[in-house]
């Protein structure tokens, strides 16, 4: 990768968002540290305290500094106050959907990682676990989350729409990721009824003629649905649609146990973004009790991709110390706090023991 890792935008947004990141943060400031990483860290608002603040869920400012940035750290967004009232026509998600647009983060990658120790926390039989490990690329700024609406008292129409550059983009991605993989690769769509995915299906069969070491499969999204629950270890490398991708990847998560252990990236012309997959779990806000592996890994992630490999290893494994010691939060049925969390990691970089946490 030739970009470079010199500004992180730092946006800890609602709920739990600050408490997740500012543990994401502590990690990332001891593999500096201990690495000699020279990045400059600035913090700003999104969401709902930044409509609170600035009457904006995406201000002005929080652009900016998104578009100076090369990397940006986003903890979670959205607030009950504003999902109770439909009346209010600017809402904290509004803010993500604008950032996308705006920055052209056009790919969503999200890894489906399991840790062996926290198997029995799946809804899944252990025994269809075993090796699963995949990886998700949504396509983020086009379909029909972002088509044409219209709407009246009675009828109402929601546009699915796609380029075939739109297609590209992320399906070269998608085959790149492959050729780094097993060379498995899964378009997930409706072929069947959709022409929209009849030129997903077009695209990619096409793309794939350059790849000739990647075996391409086709899946129908209600198969894939059922697939993913009964057989998830066939899965390496897999592309979706907008709204496809946001299915199939939130039922993937489920496999390893939390939502708290899933970190994602969403990629495309500008700054990339790293987010963990869960939501701003407005109950949890202020108790210390939220997982932070997700922003973590989100963390992880981040070096991993601007080459600071040795880095992210050492917080790959700082994480999987925890896991297999048992120092868990809450959700995965343990004791131990978010910030501890957090601590036991920067422990584990600093070469400092944690099993006394």
């Amino acid at each position: 990768m030739n970009k470079q890792l010199n500004k992180i935008a730092i946006l800890p947004g609602d709920g739990i968002g600050p408490e997740v990141v500012a543990q994401g943060v502590k990690v990332l400031k001891a593999v500096m540290q201990k690495f000699s990483l020279n990045i400059e860290l600035n913090e700003g608002l999104i969401g709902a305290i930044a409509i609170d603040e600035t009457g904006e869920p995406f201000p002005a400012q929080t652009q900016q500094l998104c578009e100076e940035a090369d990397a940006i750290l986003l903890g979670a967004i959205g607030h009950p106050k504003y999902d109770n009232d439909p009346t209010l026509t600017v809402r904290p998600e509004q803010g993500l959907l604008k950032m996308r647009k705006e920055l052209g983060l056009y790919a969503n990658i999200r890894p489906i990682r399991l840790f062996p120790a926290l198997s029995k926390l799946s809804v899944i039989k252990e025994e269809l676990l075993e090796g699963v490990d995949f990886v998700i690329y949504r396509e983020l700024t086009g379909g029909i989350y972002f088509g044409k609406k219209t709407r009246t008292k009675d009828y109402a129409v929601d546009e699915c729409s796609y380029h075939r550059y739109e297609i590209e983009r992320i399906a070269k991605l998608a085959f790149e990721e492959s050729m780094h993989r097993n060379r498995e690769l899964c378009l997930i769509d409706k072929a069947n009824v959709l022409d929209s995915s009849r030129l997903w299906r077009e695209v990619v069969g096409e793309m794939g003629k350059a790849y000739p070491e990647v075996n391409v499969s086709y899946l129908y999204v209600d198969n894939a649905a059922m697939q993913i629950v009964l057989n998830p270890r066939q899965f390496d490398v897999v592309l979706c649609s907008n709204m496809f991708g946001d299915i199939i990847s939130d039922e993937s998560s489920v496999l390893v146990g939390s939502l708290g252990l899933l970190p994602s990236s969403s990629k495309g012309d500008g700054a990339y973004l790293y987010e963990p997959i869960h939501g701003s779990y407005p109950q949890a806000a202020g108790k210390d009790i939220a997982n932070p592996i997700a922003t973590i890994l989100s963390v992880e992630m981040m070096l991993r991709d601007f080459g600071h490999v040795e880095a992210a290893n050492v917080i790959q494994n700082g994480v999987n110390y925890c896991i297999e010691n048992g120092l868990w939060t809450s959700d995965l049925g343990g004791k131990k706090r978010c910030s501890e969390i957090g601590d036991a990691i920067v422990g584990y970089i600093s070469e400092l023991a944690v099993l006394s946490l």
